[in-house]
């Protein structure tokens, strides 16, 4: 049953009522609720096409060395920003940025609080990026995981300028939570490489050390109450060959196509990062519309396309960055075949039990 909005001159007030809960900082909750739930702006559809990108990074690594920026996140990132008003990131839980390295030159190493990690765009089996004491090669596709509070720099030997995707759960952790965020810089450039390439896969492949749990020996401001996500490659080739292995003996999705989560290495199990969600998709049909209350943030790894957002229409092509808002019906049509790696705040909803989707009638 709806309910009646109040009358006006029903609610009105003496001045008395009025100059105490002014003095005592308080409001009727009839003039606040419409408030509630509108204190961020909103998301709006919105796409970041890759030639224009492009241009902008590589005047980024023209103009600015990074042994100029200031000390912090010494990185070399642009960032796109949602239209809808949202003036610090791609949305109000996740932050996405498209980071180089030019050959010969190292981000330094630092750690921090965040959940983060790394989808190669233009990579080399020289370009590396150091977590925990490993070095990871860079590869074009590969995904590779920064745990919370683990040192990491990213060091450029190759001979061409490394590109890749940084997506972080920043905007959740310091915007909509208000969390500190522990940072550190190194007291090195470059950490210390104290394992072989490898490592860390051979813990947390199919045949793994009994006693697996990946603990993190370095004292310092961040202490979680669980074990974080452990670094991790996931080579784009063993990715690719198990997607397509699925469409050749699977039905599609109707929704996603033919879709792989990324699982934390540790349980064998999604999501990922307890904050976000990844996926690799290969579409070969227009899927069916639905809706959900989480943001989906796209990049398009190979093909074109058109992702239909509400009354509008993003069309799409290779390394293009695209987001669908919450609660907007949408459905993927591609031009043939495509692939998009597929970032969701979903986990969040789903660990507060507020998780919905469904199909417009």
């Amino acid at each position: 049953m709806a309910t009646q909005e109040p009358e006006e001159d029903l609610l009105e007030m003496s001045a008395e009522t009025r100059s105490i809960l002014e003095e005592n900082n308080l409001r009727p909750l009839w003039e606040v609720e419409n408030d509630l739930g509108n204190m961020q702006a909103g998301l709006e559809p919105d796409i970041w096409k890759w030639e224009d990108i492009k241009e902008a990074i590589d005047g980024i690594e023209r103009d600015v060395p990074i042994a100029d920026l200031p000390p912090g996140f010494q990185r070399r990132v642009a960032v796109p920003l949602n239209t809808g008003g949202y003036n610090n990131a791609i949305s109000n839980t996740i932050y996405v940025g498209v980071q180089t390295v030019s050959p010969g030159e190292t981000a330094p190493s630092h750690r921090h609080s965040a959940n983060a990690l790394r989808f190669t765009i233009d990579g080399d089996e020289d370009m590396k990026t150091v977590v925990a004491g490993e070095e990871f090669p860079m590869r074009d596709g590969d995904l590779i995981t920064t745990p919370q509070w683990e040192w990491h720099d990213h060091v450029n030997d190759s001979d061409e300028v490394a590109a890749w995707l940084d997506v972080l759960d920043l905007p959740l952790v310091l915007d909509s939570l208000n969390a500190r965020q522990a940072f550190e810089n190194h007291e090195l450039e470059r950490q210390p490489v104290t394992k072989t390439q490898g490592y860390w896969d051979s813990q947390y492949g199919r045949a793994r050390p009994e006693d697996d749990k990946f603990e993190d020996d370095i004292p310092g401001p961040f202490q979680g109450i669980r074990e974080a996500t452990p670094p991790y490659r996931f080579s784009w080739q063993e990715t690719l060959e198990t997607l397509e292995q699925r469409a050749e003996n699977d039905d599609p999705d109707p929704h996603d196509g033919y879709s792989l989560s990324y699982v934390n290495p540790a349980t064998g199990e999604a999501p990922l990062f307890p904050t976000m969600s990844f996926r690799a998709q290969l579409i070969q049909e227009e899927t069916e519309p639905h809706f959900h209350n989480t943001v989906d943030i796209y990049f398009v790894v190979e093909g074109e396309g058109a992702t239909h957002v509400g009354d509008e229409v993003l069309e799409w092509g290779e390394r293009d960055i695209f987001v669908v808002p919450r609660d907007e019906i949408h459905h993927h049509e591609p031009e043939g075949e495509a692939i998009l790696l597929g970032i969701t705040d979903r986990p969040v909803f789903e660990a507060f039990n507020l998780y919905a989707e469904a199909t417009p009638n």
